[in-house]
């Protein structure tokens, strides 16, 4: 311990406290009655507006690993696996202003929980269902420890590491505790209010960050020499370059399919959604729509600090004398800055781990409670038993993420996210297009869901790391019958819907029963207030008191 940085260790405690008190307060933030539904505990009450959504939609998908992998992938291969994300954030907000609000009004209408509740009643399928909510659990888990990644490479840079278990992992199970209690006492109201904390801290960081590190480090066309230097040397393990500082013609494929399918995949993810249905009406999710590209222009300006490292020449191996670039960033800001700005730093990203986290568990346990307990084994199950079901199931969630954290090797928990991207994907055929026309056959779907879920996963397989002879490499891979690159969820979404047309063609010619659906055209476009669309508080954005509505 004796290489342990106490002032910022000091800092991120100190923080770390104070949105773990913030986390139990939130029990009584904004409630409309007792958290013993998952309307309640699992979607804050549905009350959230226009103000809290920001910052809990920013807190729920710009995460503790965006802030470390993004600008970690700019230092390490550069364009391609980095600054995509740029591209792919401004991309997806229309996808959210289109689909997402009918989305809101069917589940507010019907009272649907999760995405696989929509996919239940649309299609009247309880099969389909379970698909969309096991694919949403098996998509969640690696996410989740990935945030758990992301708060190691903190720990790991004050001193907390190295080949000393208990050193390396007390600070994470004290974290996982922690989080854990709060989610189980607070639900998402937890996350919610933490979120201003965290959003208000990466701001304030990155702000510094890019005004202060060109300075010091030469000027940007120093950084961007360093950088494109690196990136443009002949790896010796491979003869290739490094990376790609500026993607040549073969590389667009790649990179435009990377921004496209990362887009349609976001809001398939179970937490994007949770954070989606708990908003008071559609024209919040729409305003959020407008409003959330403000994160696209912090995420540009993180991706750079990538280069930065490149520049100071951070040293990258960990404790343990492992060479590690998701270190690249946390080494940045302790080599160069003042250890009381590094400690908040650290903390932003600790804290920017416990949003998401929490987010993630609270919708996977929302799946199984609703998808998996309710629909298999207790039909009859009470909103109060949904609860509690569903908090248990958050705790298991995270115990499981942190069991993966534990004792496995990292490299697989980020092959296993690249995975859950490929894997989500396939849900959208059922979820966006149902949400549009009910066409595709039942049958079809799952039938799509599952060819594509097994080509995707043995093509990431067999996608080979050259550095580490290692499977499940990357994400990209050649498109069938060509030499271009391509990611390899937007393939396996394309097969996807290969199947389903062709199969719905052959069903309802055959005239296969395709199930009932439970919802109504003017379930779609309802609104708060509407006939049949549950009755919420009027809540206002800046927090005041609760008032019924007349």
């Amino acid at each position: 311990m004796s290489g342990v940085n106490w002032v910022q260790l000091s800092i991120v405690i100190v923080i770390f406290g104070a949105v773990t008190a913030m986390g139990f307060m939130a029990a009584r933030w904004r409630r409309g009655g007792p958290l013993e539904s998952l309307d309640e505990w699992g979607l804050g009450g549905r009350g959230f507006g226009t103000f809290i959504t920001w910052f809990l939609l920013g807190g729920d998908l710009y995460t503790a690993y965006t802030f470390i992998a993004v600008p970690a992938a700019m230092y390490a291969t550069g364009a391609i696996s980095g600054f995509f994300a740029v591209p792919y954030t401004i991309v997806v907000y229309p996808i959210i202003f289109i689909f997402m609000s009918r989305l809101w009004s069917v589940s507010h209408r019907n009272g649907y929980v999760t995405p696989a509740d929509f996919v239940g009643g649309r299609y009247g399928s309880k099969a389909l269902s379970l698909a969309v909510a096991l694919t949403g659990i098996l998509a969640t888990m690696p996410y989740i420890a990935l945030q758990l990644v992301g708060m190691q490479a903190v720990f790991e840079t004050m001193g907390l590491g190295g080949h000393n278990v208990w050193a390396k992992d007390i600070p994470l199970l004290i974290a996982f505790a922690v989080l854990a209690a709060y989610t189980y006492s607070s639900g998402l109201r937890a996350p919610a209010m933490i979120a201003f904390v965290k959003d208000g801290l990466i701001y304030l960081v990155i702000a510094v960050a890019i005004f202060y590190l060109p300075h010091v480090l030469g000027g940007w066309g120093s950084i961007f020499d360093a950088a494109e230097t690196k990136l443009t040397a002949t790896n010796p393990a491979t003869g290739k370059p490094v990376g790609a500082f500026i993607p040549g013609e073969q590389g667009y494929s790649a990179y435009w399919t990377l921004a496209l399918g990362s887009a349609m995949a976001l809001f398939m993810y179970p937490h994007s959604i949770t954070a989606v249905l708990s908003t008071k009406n559609r024209n919040v999710v729409r305003r959020n729509a407008a409003i959330l590209p403000a994160y696209s222009l912090l995420l540009g300006l993180l991706a750079l600090l990538g280069f930065m490292a490149i520049k100071a020449q951070v040293n990258v191996k960990g404790l343990d004398g492992i060479a590690n670039p998701q270190l690249a960033i946390p080494r940045l800001f302790d080599q160069e800055f003042p250890s009381w700005f590094a400690g908040i730093a650290f903390a932003a990203i600790a804290v920017g781990a416990l949003v998401p986290a929490a987010i993630m568990s609270i919708a996977a346990a929302n799946l199984f409670t609703r998808n998996i307990y309710r629909d298999f084994i207790r039909p009859s199950a009470t909103p109060a038993q949904e609860a509690k079901v569903s908090k248990l199931a958050s705790l298991l969630v995270k115990l499981g993420a942190l069991v993966f954290v534990l004792t496995l090797d990292k490299t697989l928990a980020l092959n296993f996210q690249l995975l859950g991207g490929i894997w989500i994907l396939q849900t959208f055929p059922a979820i966006v297009v149902g949400l549009y026309t009910r066409w595709f056959h039942r049958w079809a779907l799952l039938a799509g869901w599952a060819v594509a879920m097994v080509f995707g996963t043995i093509e990431a397989y067999n996608v080979i790391n050259p550095a580490t002879k290692k499977h499940f490499g990357g994400s990209l891979a050649n498109i069938p019958f060509t030499d271009k690159q391509a990611y390899i969820a937007l393939t396996a979404f394309c097969l996807n819907l290969i199947i389903v047309i062709v199969l719905t063609l052959v069903f309802r010619a055959l005239k296969v029963p395709d199930g009932q659906d439970t919802t109504h055209s003017t379930d779609y476009t309802a609104d708060q207030g509407d006939p049949g669309v549950r009755d919420l508080p009027e809540i206002l954005d800046e927090g005041g008191p609760a008032t019924a509505k007349p």
